[in-house]
């Protein structure tokens, strides 16, 4: 059965970003449109016909990342109680961090950022500042539903971030092992977002 218009267009958009992931992680920001396209198997024009610019495929990158980070912070589970959405959101953010390509990927932007301060912009701005802010509105509405008595919603997603991250994003980045073993990663995802809610509980 052939295929519609629009998968034909899903299929190529998808093509083209899991080429840009690839690319930006070996090649760093200074990774051509040319060399996306032909990892893509489309032309240049069809990349720059659906996002744009390079800049732009950053941000949807770096914007699908967050999505899958704060969708803890969505489930309609979450009403239910902040600790398990929480943990769910610490878990996929220490997950990404034991992820090579998520490192290698955050690394080169490091590298890239004084060359190319508007791509590294683009990727702090739509990425880390971003996701506080969602987590920051989730406070705000578990605070809200009397669940939660948080002062400062931006001040708090800073401090659990803070209790989720620790050294961990740092000592991969200098590509020193940091233990994040499945085991790990829920011991610390549920231990945090414990600690947390104990400190901000009503």
């Amino acid at each position: 059965m052939p295929r519609r218009l629009g998968q034909v267009d899903e299929a190529k958009g998808i093509a083209i970003l899991e080429a840009a992931r690839e690319a930006l992680a070996e090649r760093g920001l200074g990774a051509s449109i040319e060399n996306i396209a032909r990892r893509a198997g489309v032309s240049k024009q069809t990349v720059y016909n659906r996002f744009g610019s390079k800049a732009e495929l950053v941000r949807v990158l770096v914007e699908r990342r967050v999505d899958e980070i704060t969708a803890h912070l969505d489930s309609p589970g979450s009403g239910d109680g902040p600790e398990e959405a929480l943990s769910g959101y610490a878990r996929v953010v220490l997950e990404s961090i034991a992820n090579p390509s998520s490192t290698a990927l955050l690394r080169i932007h490091i590298q890239g950022a004084a060359e190319m301060p508007e791509l590294a912009r683009t990727f702090f701005e739509t990425g880390a500042r971003t996701s506080r802010a969602r987590l920051a509105a989730f406070l705000e509405g578990e605070t809200r539903a009397g669940r939660l008595r948080v002062d400062d919603f931006a001040l708090a997603a800073e401090f659990f971030a803070g209790l989720v991250i620790g050294s961990h994003q740092t000592s991969r980045l200098l590509g020193v092992d940091s233990n994040l073993t499945p085991t790990a990663i829920e011991r610390i995802a549920r231990e945090a977002a414990n600690r947390f809610v104990r400190a901000y509980r009503t």
